[in-house]
């Protein structure tokens, strides 16, 4: 949660373009969102707090990026590891 809710505070714009994406591309968002995806990283990566969250969460965080790319078409099936990645986070 932390590490969503400074992500949105500081790449808030580059968050909504990237949701507006995937919702536009439902099937294709993994390929047709990449660019705003990265930038999303790019953004968050000159925050401490989330490179801290990355680093300690590299592991559940991996596991939810492999969920997405194995369910394309059906994101909604990686809540758990969404779940797990929060708890990680909030640890943090």
């Amino acid at each position: 949660q932390a590490a969503l809710e400074i992500t949105a505070r500081y790449c808030g714009s580059e968050l909504e373009q990237f949701g507006r994406c995937v919702a536009a591309s439902p099937a294709s968002w993994q390929s047709d969102c990449h660019s705003l995806r990265l930038s999303i990283s790019r953004c968050a990566a000159a925050h401490p707090i989330v490179q801290q969250i990355r680093r300690d969460c590299a592991e559940p965080f991996a596991a939810f990026e492999q969920c997405l790319r194995d369910n394309e078409a059906a994101v909604s099936n990686c809540s758990a590891h969404v779940s797990a990645f929060l708890l990680c986070a909030d640890r943090v």
